[in-house]
């Protein structure tokens, strides 16, 4: 007999529970492996979804700094004194970066625009936004800024109290020390708009209004408060701290001052090498500086006459619309010596609006428009029909009529009108490849210099998707699927 036999017949056999219980340990260890290795397969997946996100983003990043290159160039390149560039000559809409076009993993960036003539109210606009077509903070006086949206008295002026360069303290110095922390009145010209946080009335719902992320339309997650279906913007949308035009030529040669004006001197040199010396007699006979005897802007007459009988009559004017008005000039013959014109001596003429650019909103703060609104959107009406027209600020006094002399007048008194810009705003939004890492900074550029230097940088990204529901489907809902 095997004596192994006898051993074997005597090895106990585990009871049934015991097997079972060993079965359950096994399958809890089994179950726990299993769970472990899905939690981190999930914190893989979820930590890879987020790296992708991030290379988006700065895909999405290195597209605005592309956009800002692009756009620095193309206003260097097509500077045209002053002119506002026309939109279809640049890129502006879902334009990809440094791949072809039709590749979804291409990077995008849209320039962020306004509709100043408002033809299509509810649609995101794509364009540069010209910073003229806006009040300036630092020289628009207390009976212009009254008349923005959201504005009231109190915050119009405490704005005049904080860029008065006399002001010291105030009447509102006291609120300022009184904030958590405390601060004094600035008495310095506004650096941004953005400071009007720190101003008296500055709050958020008068700076921003409906329009919350700033992009010119109402979006779903903003309130309509008046049920008007577009977004009602507040002050922030209406103001700019950066318009300005050169007071020089090119060449660096001074521009020519019409506060005081004489049958001889730069502005009657100005009309007699632009408009020949016949018409430049009749110019300033009818500006009342020349006389009937025919004296010509050197004080005789083109043939030697004598010189009128009003030589060395001297008449000031506050601006060239002014001028315009009692001159007699045509539009057409205006149009070649406005942009010589000047009522300073600075290095800059400041706070010009831009009447070929600016929204009716503008337009009615202005004087004279600020007591007739209803003529604020008829200039924006004529400028729409007549294109053609809007080489000087000549076509201002058409459009308003001769029956609104009042008007007319008080728009004169104030050299505060332009068709010239010089700064420009890029509001540049960006996306990565397959519509991820959504991107969003403001660049000003300014050309009055010569080139276009950015003198502005804002990071926007915190206010949100400002692209509008048509591009979110196009470039994100549809690359995600």
């Amino acid at each position: 007999m095997n004596p192994l036999h006898h051993l074997r017949r005597r090895t106990p056999t585990p009871p049934p529970g015991q097997q079972g219980s060993t079965l359950v340990i096994v399958l809890w260890i089994a179950f726990g492996l299993v769970s472990l290795t899905l939690y981190f397969a999930n914190s893989m997946s979820l930590e890879l979804r987020a790296a992708d996100q991030r290379v988006c983003g700065l895909q999405a990043e290195q597209a605005i700094e592309g956009a800002a290159r692009y756009l620095g160039s193309m206003l260097l390149i097509s500077q045209t004194n002053g002119v506002m560039p026309d939109p279809t000559t640049y890129l502006r809409e879902a334009v990809a970066v440094a791949q072809r076009d039709d590749d979804p993993s291409a990077a995008r960036f849209w320039l962020i625009g306004r509709d100043t003539n408002a033809v299509a109210p509810g649609q995101v606009s794509f364009a540069l936004v010209d910073e003229a077509s806006k009040l300036n903070l630092n020289t628009a006086t207390s009976n212009m800024l009254i008349w923005l949206p959201r504005m009231t008295e109190e915050f119009a002026a405490a704005i005049l109290e904080w860029r008065d360069t006399n002001g010291g303290s105030g009447m509102f110095s006291l609120d300022y020390s009184m904030r958590q922390p405390g601060y004094l009145n600035k008495s310095a010209p506004f650096e941004t708009v953005d400071e009007l946080r720190l101003v008296y009335g500055g709050e958020m719902d008068v700076l921003a209004g409906e329009d919350l992320n700033r992009n010119g339309v109402l979006d779903p997650n903003e309130t309509d408060e008046n049920r008007n279906g577009v977004a009602d913007p507040g002050v922030w949308e209406y103001v700019t701290v950066y318009s300005r035009e050169p007071n020089t030529y090119s060449n660096g040669v001074e521009r020519v001052d019409i506060r005081q004006i004489g049958s001889a001197g730069p502005f009657a040199t100005l009309l007699q090498e632009t408009l020949g010396s016949g018409r430049a007699n009749e110019i300033l006979t009818r500006l009342g500086v020349l006389g009937m005897g025919g004296g010509g802007p050197g004080g005789g007459g083109p043939g030697g006459g004598r010189p009128g009988s009003n030589a060395g009559t001297v008449r000031q004017f506050t601006s060239p619309l002014q001028l315009y008005r009692e001159s007699g000039m045509t539009p057409e013959e205006f149009a070649q010596i406005e942009g010589a014109l000047t009522t300073t001596t600075n290095a800059f003429i400041e706070g010009r609006v831009n009447v070929n650019t600016a929204s009716a909103t503008v337009l009615a703060c202005l004087p004279g428009l600020s007591e007739a609104p209803d003529l604020a959107q008829a200039l924006v009406d004529y400028r729409e029909m007549n294109p053609s027209q809007l080489t000087s600020i000549a076509w201002v006094v058409e459009a308003i009529g001769a029956n609104n002399n009042t008007v007319l007048d008080a728009l004169a008194s104030r050299d505060c009108i332009t068709t010239r810009s010089y700064q420009f705003t890029a509001d540049v939004a960006a996306v990565g490849p397959h519509g991820r890492g959504y991107r969003r900074t403001r660049f000003v550029f300014d050309t009055s210099g010569g080139t276009a230097q950015i003198v502005h940088r804002q990071d926007l990204s915190h206010l949100g998707w400002a692209l509008g529901q048509e591009a979110r489907n196009q470039w994100v809902t549809k690359a995600t699927r």
